[in-house]
């Protein structure tokens, strides 16, 4: 009989994943999948900062790429171009990035850095190195600050989380299956 409803209970817990799973895997990004390729890069930089913006595969000559944070650049024929993030550009706020494909459109996401410039364009403070990480990202908490970054979870979490779960669950079965036959016996 407990044999009965540790299963009930795995195959229940396994449809809530597969029911759930899709929805947390389909994230926002889904939406900038285009017929051609585009970059920001940098994807973090300084008020007043360089950006170099690139696209390729288009089939017409020239894609447009437009920002809150820059004025507008055109890309001729696949090469990429620079754009100068404006001195103004608040701190620690994410601005998006539109590139125009004959009316298809991609964005991506340019994340301006803490603190002045200072004549520096590379995004790190005066005192660190251009090869030194200031940090990891860590954790999921509630993001708090003011453009903090909410990405959510992953592909790789959400597949992880769930062949844990379906661990657990299996776990459980041959626990419960080992228990039933044990006390028969």
């Amino acid at each position: 009989m407990r044999v009965i409803r540790a299963a009930s209970a795995a195959l229940l817990s396994a449809a809530v994943v597969v029911t759930v799973a899709p929805a947390a895997l389909a994230g926002d990004n889904d939406q900038d999948i285009t017929s051609f390729g585009f970059s920001v890069s940098p994807e973090t930089v300084a008020p007043g900062g360089t950006v170099t913006l690139k696209s390729d595969g288009c089939a017409v000559p020239s894609v447009t790429v437009t920002s809150g944070v820059f004025d507008t650049v055109t890309l001729n024929e696949g090469r990429s171009g620079n754009a100068t993030v404006d001195v103004d550009a608040k701190a620690g706020a994410q601005y998006e990035i539109t590139f125009d494909c004959k009316g298809e459109r991609g964005t991506a996401t340019l994340t301006i850095t803490q603190g002045g410039t200072g004549g520096n364009t590379t995004g790190h403070d005066e005192g660190t190195p251009s090869g030194a990480h200031k940090g990891v990202k860590a954790g999921y908490g509630t993001a708090t600050a003011a453009g903090a970054d909410t990405d959510g979870l992953g592909v790789a979490e959400v597949v992880t989380g769930v062949l844990l779960i379906v661990g657990a669950l299996g776990a459980a079965v041959v626990l419960t299956r080992r228990r039933a036959t044990d006390g028969r016996a």
